[in-house]
């Protein structure tokens, strides 16, 4: 749960307040807890939630939910095939991603959340969720190669 939270926030003290605010949340809530899903999935999304609105407090910069600033989705190309990246240089460039940038990614790619289901948990559009995590990926990219050279 610790890891959930802390590839949203991106800082360790964060991920921790994130954590116990969401087991106090779950401990008080635990009436609510209906069994429609394990446990450890209601949990997770609890801190998914609380982690979330962490950011929202921190008054991140959103993007617009203009139509005009989505972006095609583009065809998939293994342009990264054969660099040398590690697992935690590609975890480096994660955590410098912009928090926006960041959320969408992991939520996405290592939560295995869709585009329908991160726009209501963002409270973005499904097209915003899917542009952001093009633009997420191209920015990912291109920390990538800053870092570790092409």
């Amino acid at each position: 749960m610790y890891n959930v939270g802390y590839r949203i926030v991106n800082d360790q003290e964060e991920a921790e307040d994130v954590l116990q605010e969401s087991f106090i949340s779950a401990f008080n809530n635990l009436d609510r807890y209906r069994g429609e899903s394990t446990f450890g999935a209601w949990l997770k999304r609890i801190v998914i939630n609380k982690a979330i609105n962490h950011l929202h407090k921190r008054k991140t910069e959103r993007l617009p939910e203009d139509e005009r600033f989505d972006v095609k989705a583009e065809e998939p190309v293994d342009e990264l095939e054969g660099y040398p990246f590690t697992v935690e240089k590609v975890r480096a460039a994660i955590t410098a991603l912009p928090d926006g940038y960041r959320s969408v990614l992991s939520l996405y790619l290592l939560e295995g959340y869709d585009h329908a289901e991160i726009g209501a948990i963002l409270g973005i559009t499904e097209s915003t969720s899917k542009s952001q995590f093009n633009r997420a990926k191209k920015k990912l990219k291109e920390v990538l190669e800053g870092m570790y050279g092409k």
